[in-house]
């Protein structure tokens, strides 16, 4: 016993003595984790059992602990879960006295409580119409008064979840994938609910109550541990905020990273993660069992029918999947032949085999394969590098084979860099997944691109390296490119197909992001693009990678409007790979469309608006009627030059909630001398809603241009309302000079918080500083923008390098 404990059995049992005890117990550093929680119940334990006999109880009566109280797995903040149990012989008022002088005290001290009175018959009436409350039942313990009215109830309560469970555990499994629905995946949030999702607390009780079912048990290596951990990671919470709660928020983090001694967030996550997958891994493999025993028992009265009074045995099929690997029972097994210690390749067959199957790996196959398969030689030989790639090739049905494989440690074996990305958190609403997850999503996404390159294997084996950089310091890209070339060779392929997946890796990033921040009218860009390229066959690799990276990032990252450019991009690179000359964007000619508006606009001294959709294009005779549907909403503005056009149309578009993709600002000039006017083609997206009418654009347009419009005022009255994360503070924005090596303009970006009318602020800066802006691409992944714009002197000349310097921190302190 503590001095703790001795202190607080001497102080009187009262609400005040136990606060006191309790408190000092929650402060002691040396006593955490499962110490700390055993104590606090041990603790919790005396008190109430004090108040249960100051209430003078009437026989046949007990105080029991169900639930996480039951179980003394109790933190800072926990429920206290009771039964007040009483065998029906005692009067009503009594009992209910005795619960007043129990619940009251608990109550006072402002802790939470869930508690029923309840004789056993009542207690198992309950359990059988409530699941939960059978969950709970099954961690009963007594606190106080008839101890062998508690282990009757106890042992009865145990036979019907054992009797009941054909029937109990589908409905238990049920309520798992229901709250797995609404909660998401713990290992892939980044603010998750320890309890509540897929691979917390409670699918670690579930598991318990299956064991407990005498039907199946959940595979034991590391759930112990991995339970402790969401545990102790509640207990920091509870402390760090001091409120019961189990939702990890970002703002809580490095907090409760540093009441665990945890370097950073981001070490705290990957723990938190590593628990989830080893509870969601025996989640799933304990299910699986569960319905195949299920499967099995109601098969087995129609096999006793139709064996007859022959008895025995059906025999167990065994089908041949691939050599040394067969099928069993709705499982991938090893063959009774195979021999994994002679044989390093089974374990890359047997899991191609489950994949193209789509089976799952028998967990018993995966540990023998862990503990007994003979070490892959380097360079791998052909069959292990074709099994691979049959296994990323599977699609879908990859997924669960590669968790099976990282579960017993077979994946890092197979590819020691995957151990710095495995369960690493990506802190960006963008992503889905740990990088991990999305390398293998990403590879799944491209198996159903493989029809659209010429070398299948290369792309599926980048897809699953693209990102593997990110466990490394500094430019992922970079770091990347030199790991995929040492995984490559090691995979066994030869030179120049090892320096194909490294471009790939190196260079993933690149056609989306020039294609949505770069003018691809500009010959430089397309150059550059091929330069880094070299090949048709790396740019057709390139394009597939591309889209299936978007893909398995998430629903923000990829779009029919980025697809096209992508699209774009790649069509204009392969015509300079293939020896095609670039036209020159000087010397194109407005469009016949461009054309009518600017003669209208310096008809009218006003500016003229041209909205069309998609479906409108569609219906006016487009010279090339197989060219690609244009993608968005495109808006074509003339009006004659003056100030302040570029903030005043971004303002307006902002307030009309309509999205900048990009925009082209050009100077038309007009036959027969009538003179220049400017014309914008922007191409824009309605945030929500329909697209508002031109003539309302117009309209508004003109009130901005005379001033008689308060853009600034009505856009900062929006910002205001713009919803924002609470605890989180946006990064300052960033104006940097890019190096584009374009003739046509100097390139500067801005990397900064997406909000309403940013392009509008960006263009009032723009036109303070006295420069001409020649077309702005505007980029946007989740909250954060990137807006590119090529911007010349006044003349049309490019900035000289000082000047450019001195623009981008104008457009800096004037966006900060």
């Amino acid at each position: 016993m503590t001095s703790l404990e001795v202190s607080a059995q001497n102080e009187d049992s009262g609400p005040g003595g136990y606060a006191a005890a309790r408190l000092l117990l929650l402060h002691e550093k040396e006593r955490s984790g499962p110490p700390r929680r055993t104590a606090l119940a041990r603790l919790t334990d005396d008190w109430l059992a004090g108040l249960f006999a100051a209430a003078a109880p009437p026989r046949g009566t007990a105080l029991v602990a169900v639930g996480g109280y039951g179980r003394s797995e109790l933190s800072p903040r926990s429920d206290l879960d009771l039964l007040l149990l009483h065998d029906g012989t005692a009067d009503k008022a009594a009992i209910a006295a005795l619960a007043d002088r129990i619940w009251y005290p608990v109550w006072d001290l402002g802790l939470a409580l869930d508690h029923s009175v309840r004789t056993p018959a009542e207690a198992r009436a309950t359990a059988a119409d409530d699941l939960k409350a059978h969950l709970g039942l099954l961690d009963a313990r007594p606190l106080a008064g008839d101890a062998g009215l508690v282990a009757a109830l106890r042992t009865t309560v145990l036979a019907d979840w054992r009797n009941q469970a054909p029937r109990r555990l589908p409905e238990l499994d049920e309520l798992c994938r229901e709250r797995a629905e609404r909660m998401g995946e713990l290992q892939f949030l980044l603010e998750p609910d320890l309890k509540e999702a897929r691979g917390g607390l409670r699918d670690a009780q579930a598991l318990r109550a299956v064991a407990a079912s005498w039907l199946a048990d959940a595979p034991r290596e590391g759930l112990d541990r991995a339970r402790r951990a969401l545990l102790d990671t509640r207990d920091a919470l509870h402390l760090a905020t001091g409120r019961a709660t189990d939702r990890l928020a970002l703002q809580e983090q490095d907090a409760v990273a540093a009441e665990l001694g945890l370097l950073d967030a981001d070490t705290l996550l990957r723990e938190v993660y590593e628990a989830a997958r080893t509870i969601s891994y025996a989640t799933d493999v304990t299910w699986r069992e569960v319905n195949r025993v299920l499967k099995a028992r109601s098969a087995r009265p129609r096999l006793r029918s139709l064996l007859g009074r022959s008895g025995g045995k059906p025999p167990v099929e065994r089908t041949p999947l691939a050599e040394g690997v067969v099928e069993m029972d709705g499982e991938v097994v090893l063959a009774r032949t195979a021999r994994p210690e002679r044989d390093p390749v089974l374990p890359l067959r047997a899991a191609a085999a489950a994949a193209q199957s789509g089976l799952p790996l028998s967990p018993h196959a995966v540990r023998r394969l862990a503990a007994t398969a003979k070490p892959l030689p380097v360079p791998w030989p052909a069959e292990a590098r074709e099994e691979l790639v049959t296994l990323l090739g599977a699609g879908e049905a990859t997924v669960p084979v590669w968790e099976a494989l990282e579960a017993e440690g077979i994946v890092t074996r197979l590819l020691p860099d995957w151990e710095r990305v495995r369960c690493r958190p990506q802190r960006n609403p963008v992503h889905t997944w740990t990088v991990d997850r999305h390398l293998v999503e990403t590879a799944v996404r491209a198996a159903s691109l493989t029809r659209r390159v010429g070398r299948p294997d290369l792309l599926l084996v980048a897809a699953l390296l693209h990102d593997i950089g990110k466990g490394w310091p500094g430019d992922h890209s970079v770091a990347g490119e030199t790991i995929a070339r040492d995984l490559a060779a090691r995979v066994g392929f030869d030179r120049t197909d090892t320096a194909t997946v490294a471009t790939a890796v190196r260079h993933h990033l690149l056609l989306v992001e020039t294609a949505t921040r770069r003018d691809l009218d500009d010959p430089a860009t397309v150059q550059s693009v091929a330069a880094a390229v070299g090949t048709l066959g790396t740019l057709e690799l390139l394009h597939a990678l591309t889209e299936a990276d978007a893909l398995a990032t998430g629903p923000a990252a990829w779009s029919s409007w980025r697809a096209s450019l992508v699209a774009d991009l790649v069509k204009r690179v392969a015509g300079v790979l293939a020896g095609e000359p670039l036209p020159d964007p000087e010397a194109a000619a407005p469009s016949a469309e461009q054309e009518r508006l600017a003669i209208e606009a310096l008809r009218t001294g006003e500016p003229v608006l041209a909205l069309h959709t998609q479906a409108e294009r569609r219906t006016e005779g487009d010279e090339d009627d197989t060219a690609p549907e244009p993608v968005g909403v495109e808006l074509v503005i003339a009006l004659p030059d003056q100030p302040g056009v570029l903030p005043a149309v971004a303002g307006v578009l902002a307030l009309h909630r309509l999205t900048v993709r990009a925009a082209d600002l050009r100077a038309v000039d007009l036959p027969t001398g009538l003179g220049s006017v400017l014309v914008l083609d922007w191409r824009v997206a309605a945030e929500y809603g329909s697209l508002p009418e031109a003539a309302r654009l117009r309209a508004d347009l003109v009130r901005a241009l005379d001033g008689s419009l308060d853009i600034p005022a009505r856009l900062a009255e929006r910002e205001a309302a713009y919803p924002r994360r609470r605890g989180l503070t946006a990064p300052p924005p960033r104006v940097t000079v890019a190096a584009a090596d374009s003739r046509l303009a100097t390139v500067i970006e801005v990397r900064a918080q997406d909000a309403p009318g940013l392009l509008h602020r960006v263009g009032r800066a723009l036109e303070g500083a006295a420069v001409r802006v020649r077309s702005a691409h505007v980029s946007t992944l989740g909250a954060n923008a990137v807006d590119t714009l090529y911007v010349t002197r006044p003349d049309g000349s490019l900035l000289p390098p000082e000047e450019a310097v001195d623009l981008a921190r104008t457009l800096e302190t004037a966006l900060g």
